[in-house]
Parts: structure tokens; C-alpha cells; sequence
């Protein structure tokens, strides 16, 4: 039997800014910890629902091997070598979406991939979501893993290369103006293998600690011969 929704009124809005391109115009690493805390905010014709983020991973460009940018721009992953602050939004294995925002400099790929979060507004529009496309057997399963997250806000390929330093876009990230106190911690990232699974060299995921909706760890399944 799933959990039960755990009934909790949402939160009321948050002072917060849009930070500008600029913000994103860093080093991977930098962006991925500062996004934290943050909330990503999706307005469609359905309803608004805003995300505050608890996870996430980082991606670089040409020297990370776990990347899509790793052998440089396709059809696929222009929108990693774009502006800053945009969504690169890729189709996994033909199955669900996750979303992903763009760092670093133009032509110089990187993203953060958006892997967790709490719904704080919209809440039931969210999980009527996630329930269309399969169980969702508590408020924190909403938007727990990057395919669930795309699915709550209800973003797909059609979102990719989308500004997020717009405040009136449909997808924006807001930047609370006095952060509540943050422990961050680190590790490997989630279902990579290869060389990019190195932990010492790519302890590339941050998340949130004691935060109910950050994904459990899974290693990547080594192929037996």
C-alpha cells in the first residue's frame, strides 16, 4: 500500500529575483550549488506550478564523458551550447524528458540537469499529472527524479532552448531574495557508467540534506559477459 499524501498546505510566495543570463554565464559547479533552494517556475494555460529545487547534476562540455556535449553539437544538444539560462530539454531513451539549464559561455557547452524538487505551488495540478502518467503514492514522489519533475510541470521537447531569465516566460527560475539556511552534499552521478562514473573525478550531483524528495542513489548496472 503507497504512502499516503502527506496533506501539507503549501507554501505562500517567496520575495525572490530572476536572475538575468549573466548568472548562468559560470562554471557549471557554481550554478548547479547556487540553484539549490531555487524554484523553477512553469506557467501554463492548465495552471502554474512552481518547484523549489532539492537536486541536481552537473554536466560539462568536451571534457566530461557523461555529457551529451562530450563529442561536440548535434541536432540533439544545440541548446547545451547556446545562451545561458536556457532549457536544454532531451528525450531519455525515448521513454520521458528531463530538463536541464544551460551554463557556462556560448559554444562553451554545459548544463545542470534539474533532478529533484517540492512542489510548493500547484500541488494538485502537479500530481494530477504525475498520476496521468503512472503511481504517485505521496507529495513527495511529485516531482522526485528528473522524469517526474518534467512531468509535474508539464515539460517537453517543445520547452526546449526556452528562456528562463524572462520573469513573464512560461518557464523561470527564481532566486529567493534571503535563502534559508542550506547543508549541500555530493557524490557520484545517478545511472552513469564509464569514465564519467569516476567518483573522485565526476562527484558532480549536489543535493539538499534530509530533503524527503531528493532521488535515491542508483549506480549504473555493469553488463555481465
Amino acid at each position: 500500500m503507497g504512502e499516503a499524501s502527506s496533506g501539507a498546505p503549501e507554501a505562500g510566495p517567496v520575495p525572490s529575483q530572476v536572475p538575468g543570463p549573466s548568472w548562468y554565464a559560470r562554471s557549471v559547479h557554481e550554478v548547479a550549488r547556487d540553484l539549490l533552494g531555487a524554484y523553477l517556475v512553469r506557467r501554463h494555460p492548465d495552471g502554474d506550478v512552481v518547484v523549489r529545487l532539492t537536486e541536481v547534476e552537473a554536466y560539462g562540455g568536451t571534457d566530461d564523458p557523461a555529457s551529451h556535449a562530450f563529442r561536440g553539437p548535434t541536432a540533439r544538444n544545440r541548446s547545451m551550447f547556446g545562451r545561458p539560462g536556457r532549457l536544454y530539454v532531451y528525450r531519455h531513451l525515448g521513454l520521458h524528458h528531463c530538463v536541464n539549464l544551460v551554463c557556462g559561455s556560448v559554444g562553451d557547452a554545459g548544463a545542470v540537469l534539474l533532478r529533484a524538487g517540492e512542489v510548493v505551488e500547484g500541488r494538485e495540478l502537479a500530481r494530477r499529472r504525475r498520476e496521468a502518467a503512472g503511481v504517485c503514492d505521496s507529495d513527495r514522489q511529485i516531482a522526485r527524479g528528473p522524469a517526474r519533475l518534467a512531468v509535474a510541470l508539464a515539460i517537453d521537447l517543445d520547452d526546449d532552448s526556452a528562456d528562463t531569465t524572462e520573469s513573464g516566460g512560461d518557464v523561470a527560475v527564481q532566486l529567493p531574495v534571503d535563502p534559508l539556511p542550506r547543508t549541500i552534499a555530493t557524490g557520484p552521478r545517478v545511472g552513469v557508467g564509464g569514465d564519467g562514473a569516476d567518483p573522485a573525478r565526476f562527484g558532480w550531483r549536489s543535493w539538499l540534506v534530509d530533503e524527503p524528495t531528493v532521488s535515491a542513489y542508483r549506480p549504473v548496472a555493469r553488463r555481465v559477459r
